[in-house]
């Protein structure tokens, strides 16, 4: 029996190198887990009340323009801002105050953005093909590029003007990412994604950043380079690949159908990727949504993100850094059972309930050409 037999048949736990941390794999538990209503609704190609379709009013006043593909704009509910007064940290009262200590808080700063991705309301990226997914790349990428300093070795001149203004301060990291369904926390169907540009790095991407050092300083490599090198050599895990870009079901994936992307060459942002790449980033995810939405014949709820270097930093750690994006699903065995991190999740460690293995196996088995609603009865459309 192979060490892959042995591990689909006991439970076991898996590092994650990126983060420095581990997941506990179990077998696949009795309960069905709490029944989620699966998205059967019909939206128009345009909303008069969406603030997001073209030529609409948005919250703050500003109609939006008749964008013919994407648009970008300041959130009028931004998490972080530019203004806002400085916050000191209070000196100890006594010298027993462990309060400094103990109660530390740091002021925050930045600006956050909204990116339409397509002017259509009924949309997702399931939906769209690749060609009209390139421009939400170059999109991310002339966002990106217009708020690197002038100083840094990843800058070069912005490979498009955006209809913003430049902010006054300079930001240390920018994440791009997208919401999709109401399971996950958005409010408008549009297809549409965020980026928050803040001072400091968060927590996920430096802790990930820190592991890619410390693998760089010890072997001498890209950590997540030998890692795709490793997958493409095994096969169990690929979900799909092109020349350029490999998207697959991480070994140490927390959620049920969790997907990785990762650039094939050690690219650190999406300014250093070529027109070659850029298209098959775009096909990657394209092909990604629509097996997302065929496994379950539903539209497919997830978190993506955009992990690539700060927009300051060490020259040691933008080495380091490899662009990559993550896709964290909740669905677990069908269109109406969500996974919930509670329990043993919340208080020790991750666990997953289907290895990654069984995960990559369903989403290679289901098409990635066409999105399903083009087969089903019109009885039975989604969106």
């Amino acid at each position: 029996m192979s060490d892959e037999q042995i591990l689909n048949d006991i439970s076991h736990r898996r590092f994650n190198p990126l983060r420095g941390s581990w997941v506990l794999e179990r077998k696949l538990k009795v309960s069905r887990g709490q029944q989620e209503s699966p998205s059967i609704i019909t939206l128009p190609a345009h909303d008069p009340s969406c603030y997001l379709c073209p030529g609409n009013v948005r919250a703050a006043g500003h109609s939006n323009p008749a964008y013919p593909a994407t648009f970008v704009f300041v959130n009028d509910y931004s998490a972080v801002k530019e203004d806002q007064p400085d916050y000191e940290q209070p000196a100890a009262e006594s010298a027993d105050d462990k309060s400094p200590l103990l109660l530390q808080a740091v002021s925050t700063k930045g600006k956050c953005y909204v990116i339409c991705f397509n002017p259509t309301h009924n949309l997702t990226l399931a939906d769209i093909q690749a060609p009209d997914i390139l421009p939400i790349i170059h999109t991310w990428t002339a966002l990106y590029a217009s708020h690197l300093p002038h100083t840094s070795p990843l800058y070069s001149t912005p490979p498009e003007t955006l209809s913003i203004t430049a902010p006054r301060d300079q930001y240390t990291y920018m994440q791009i990412f997208e919401n999709k369904g109401a399971t996950m926390g958005c409010s408008n169907p549009h297809p549409h994604g965020q980026v928050w540009t803040t001072v400091g790095v968060p927590e996920e991407p430096a802790l990930e950043m820190a592991n890619m050092r410390a693998y760089r300083l010890t072997h001498g490599t890209s950590l997540l380079g030998d890692y795709v090198a490793l997958e493409l050599r095994k096969k169990e895990r690929i979900v799909v690949a092109n020349d350029h870009f490999v998207a697959l079901c991480p070994w140490w994936a927390v959620w049920p159908f969790e997907i990785m992307v990762v650039a094939r060459r050690q690219v650190r942002c999406l300014p250093e990727l070529t027109r070659e790449e850029q298209a098959a980033l775009a096909e990657v995810i394209s092909e990604v949504a629509r097996r997302y939405d065929n496994l379950f014949e539903t539209s497919f709820p997830y978190s993506m993100g955009v992990h690539q270097a700060p927009l300051c930093g060490e020259a040691e750690d933008l080495e380091a850094c490899h662009l990559h994006l993550h896709f964290y699903p909740p669905l677990l065995r069908s269109a109406t059972v969500k996974k919930f991190l509670v329990g043993y999740e919340m208080m020790a460690e991750p666990q997953r309930d289907i290895t990654p293995e069984q995960a990559a196996e369903r989403l290679r088995n289901v098409r990635g050409d066409e999105v399903y609603r083009k087969f089903v009865t019109k009885s039975k459309v989604i969106r």
